[in-house]
């Protein structure tokens, strides 16, 4: 099954870049751009693409108040897009508003053809990827590590729960959680589903931000 991409950058050889390389995968296919953040919750809304691809700095909307009007659709019309973060600027700022936006994923635009690829299948997939030159720096500074027995979310969390998180908190894919646990990859999918109820998190990024914010990892 193919997955549907919409790809918002004001830069049209950024689009026309992202579409030739995106396109060239047999399982990826662009069904629309947009040029602005306005446009790009339009095309979105109308579109409902599997991963919408957002640039932040845009004309008459950036694309973190795009991500955010976009989670905030009534009737949550578009929260089966994924929206993924791409980027020229790794700037720590940038990512933490990002995923407090409800991104799903930030890649930065010089992490090469593969990144951007391995990340619209993450996001399709219910996973979610960050570039590896932002990823532990971004989530250790987040924010000042709580005290971890006094949040009444992480005392809900089983051994095998808090086990999983640290494992996310580290970037590891379900996968390699699997074969570290000693688990199948549906029982890492199940514990995954009740640690984001249990976290009131949307995805697995938001897992790991709350990890490094309440000192679970360090």
């Amino acid at each position: 099954m193919s997955i549907s991409v919409v790809i918002a950058d004001d830069q049209e050889m950024v689009r026309t870049g992202f579409r030739l390389i995106l396109e060239a995968q047999d399982e990826i296919s662009v069904i629309g751009e947009a040029s602005d953040g306005v446009e790009a919750v339009e095309v979105v809304r109308r579109l409902r693409p599997d991963v919408c691809l957002m640039d932040i700095r845009m004309p008459k909307l950036d694309g973190l108040e795009a991500t955010r009007r976009l989670r905030r659709t009534p009737g949550n019309a578009t929260d089966d897009t994924k929206i993924v973060i791409v980027t020229t600027f790794d700037l720590d700022e940038y990512v933490y508003r990002a995923l407090r936006a409800g991104a799903n994923g930030f890649v930065v635009k010089n992490s090469g053809p593969r990144l951007l690829i391995e990340a619209v299948h993450a996001a399709a997939g219910g996973d979610s990827l960050i570039s590896p030159s932002v990823t532990v720096r971004l989530l250790e500074h987040l924010s000042p590590p709580q005290r971890t027995e006094n949040s009444a979310a992480a005392q809900r969390l089983s051994p095998q729960e808090h086990k999983i998180v640290r494992f996310v908190a580290r970037g590891r894919t379900n996968n390699e959680i699997a074969e570290e646990l000693t688990l199948s990859l549906s029982t890492v999918k199940s514990h995954l589903s009740r640690i984001q109820d249990k976290l009131r998190a949307r995805n697995r990024v938001e897992i790991a931000a709350w990890a490094w914010e309440h000192g679970v990892v360090s």
